[in-house]
């Protein structure tokens, strides 16, 4: 499975942060952070604990003895 970043959508996930780019600032992010998300598609969505921040520590600490 191989997943591309295209400069659009990194355009659009910085408008969302309440930032705009320039169209050639896009595509060198998305140059730039397509081999990380290549590498990390084998894995993607089979990792064991929950991303969302309120419940790091929980998943963090799971299997530890106080």
């Amino acid at each position: 499975m191989k997943m591309s970043v295209t400069p659009e959508q990194v355009a659009a996930a910085t408008r969302t942060a309440g930032l705009d780019l320039a169209p050639e600032t896009a595509a060198r992010i998305a140059t730039a952070i397509a081999p990380a998300f290549t590498a990390f598609a084998p894995v993607a969505n089979t990792l064991p604990f929950d991303l969302e921040p309120a419940t790091f520590l929980i998943a963090q600490r799971r299997g530890r003895r106080a």
